[in-house]
């Protein structure tokens, strides 16, 4: 071999050599990395297996906590549930013992009732017994005393029962009439307080106006020259004026005023508008005013039938005749002491309605009663006789019911009343026309009346107290049944009334109520 291939031999054998010792350097390299990266996870599956019991501690922790927290909670809730039940215990056991209590008293009392039946018992059988005796007695008293008064009086068994049957007939006879009277009084107290009531509760449900509206009679005028172009000259303008109304016109010294005077309230209205009308306008001469009067007229008659409609239409009233909604309205223009005669009917009307609503009679025919019942105001100038006469008697021209024509005749105690609507009419009117503010009166004034018809009535002897009641429409007094008898009770009540009539002055009638009774008083010590 040369030398080289003993190089090349050489070089070759030092660098398989270098290459075996480098892999060995590199294996051993990544062994060591190896069991580095396997250490490394080993320490860091140590720390997560570490931290996961922590967690489990943690949470294992928290659970008991929680698990002690709604134990104490449960403990809690079922120690306040023991205390209510045991509560309710206490007092469902309170409730029994009470009821027992009340049930030994109530059996003590049954017992002692029970007792004192059985006592009752016994007693009643012994006086039943000792009563059949008695009446076994009484029998054979009974059979000697038939036997002996049939003996004195010589009477046979038929004669001595038909003089028997009298005495018991006259003796029911007294009784019942006894009862009878009993059952009048006392259905006449209960009807006296039923009234009452209907009438009472009838103006409270009706508001009326406090003050109502009258008639004017009086003209303005802007000066007296204007009064003298009225009179006309040597009077031929008053003359025509006065001819054509039918009025009488007064013109004297009362500044800025003529007074317009007529019996007639449609003639006297009539007149007020035409001098109106003349002042107005200014020209003033016969011919002017007769065709002022003849349009006033015209006026007139319209307002007359538009308030005869209105006050039907108000007051519910259907199917009258046009007269008598003619007759209506001349109403609006007639007054009684101030109080417009019209609006009087219409609010006697609706007091007649809620009164017989009570009563359970016939509304609507009621509120027709008194819609019509002063219609005979509105002609009482024009026909003689009182107005209830003439307005029945014009009611009765126009076919108005029977129960219309009694009422309208009898509101004021002219007829006997034959239905029971009259009395309602009567009522409702005397309500209407004696309320205070329902006339031209006022409070003053009434309560003045009332005190001089209440010293008027006590100022006679015997008289120891007097009350004006009813607005003025009645005056009771009582009196001294020692100083007064029952005959000079009646010469007193009538006294009283003559005295009233001649010094006062008051609206419709007063109606004089003396009271006499004897009240015997003793005390038991």
């Amino acid at each position: 071999m040369g030398p080289l291939a003993l190089l090349l031999a050489v070089d070759f054998t030092g660098g398989l050599t270098g290459v075996l010792i480098g892999g060995g350097i590199a294996v051993g390299i990544m062994y060591w990395i190896q069991q580095s990266r396997k250490a490394l996870l080993t320490r860091e599956i140590d720390q997560l297996s570490a931290e996961a019991k922590l967690r489990a501690e943690q949470v294992l922790k928290t659970a008991e906590v929680e698990a002690k927290e709604k134990l104490l909670e449960m403990q809690a809730e079922f120690e306040r549930q023991t205390s209510e039940t045991r509560a309710e215990l206490k007092e469902s056991e309170k409730r029994i013992l009470k009821r027992e209590d009340n049930l030994d008293k109530k059996i003590d009392v049954l017992t002692t009732k029970e007792r004192n039946l059985e006592l009752s018992d016994k007693k009643l059988k012994e006086r039943e017994k000792v009563l059949g005796q008695r009446e076994g007695e009484l029998e054979q008293t009974f059979a000697e005393q038939r036997q002996e008064l049939l003996r004195i009086s010589r009477l046979s068994a038929d004669e001595a029962r038909q003089l028997c049957l009298r005495r018991i007939e006259q003796e029911v006879e007294r009784e019942a009439g006894q009862m009878v009277e009993r059952i009048i009084t006392t259905a006449k107290e209960n009807a006296d307080e039923k009234a009452r009531q209907i009438v009472i509760q009838s103006i409270q449900r009706y508001a009326a106006d406090h003050t109502c509206e009258a008639t004017v009679s009086t003209v303005d005028v802007p000066s007296d020259e204007m009064k003298g172009r009225i009179i006309g000259r040597e009077g031929r303008n008053i003359r025509s004026f006065e001819r054509a109304t039918g009025v009488d016109v007064i013109v004297d010294d009362t500044p800025g005023v003529v007074i317009v005077s007529c019996f007639d309230p449609i003639r006297r209205e009539i007149a007020r508008l035409s001098l109106e009308r003349l002042v107005k306008d200014g020209r003033i001469h016969p011919t002017r005013i007769e065709d002022l009067v003849t349009e006033a007229t015209e006026e007139v008659e319209r307002k007359v039938a538009e308030a005869g409609k209105k006050a039907a239409l108000d007051a519910n009233v259907n199917g009258l005749n046009k007269k008598l909604v003619e007759m209506l309205g001349r109403l609006h223009f007639r007054t009684s002491y101030g109080q417009n005669v019209l609006k009087h009917s219409m609010e006697v009307a609706f007091l007649c309605q809620t009164m017989a609503d009570e009563l359970g009679l016939d509304g609507a025919l009621a509120r027709r009663c008194g819609l019509l019942h002063d219609i005979g105001k509105a002609m009482d100038h024009e026909v003689e006789g009182g107005h209830p006469h003439i307005g029945a008697e014009f009611c009765k021209r126009f076919n108005e019911p029977p129960q219309v024509i009694n009422a309208v005749a009898g509101h004021h105690g002219d007829v006997e009343a034959l239905y029971p609507y009259t009395p309602l009419v009567a009522a409702a009117d005397a309500i209407s026309a004696a309320r205070p503010g329902g006339r031209r009166e006022s409070l003053d004034r009434y309560i003045q009346r009332l005190e001089e018809l209440e010293g008027l009535a006590g100022g006679f002897d015997g008289v120891k107290q007097a009350y004006a009641i009813q607005a003025g429409r009645e005056v009771r007094v009582i009196v001294d049944a020692l100083k007064v008898d029952d005959r000079s009770s009646v010469k007193l009540a009538r006294d009283i009334a003559n005295k009233i009539e001649e010094t006062m002055t008051y609206p419709g009638e007063v109606k004089i109520t003396v009271l006499r009774e004897i009240r015997a008083v003793e005390f038991a010590k």
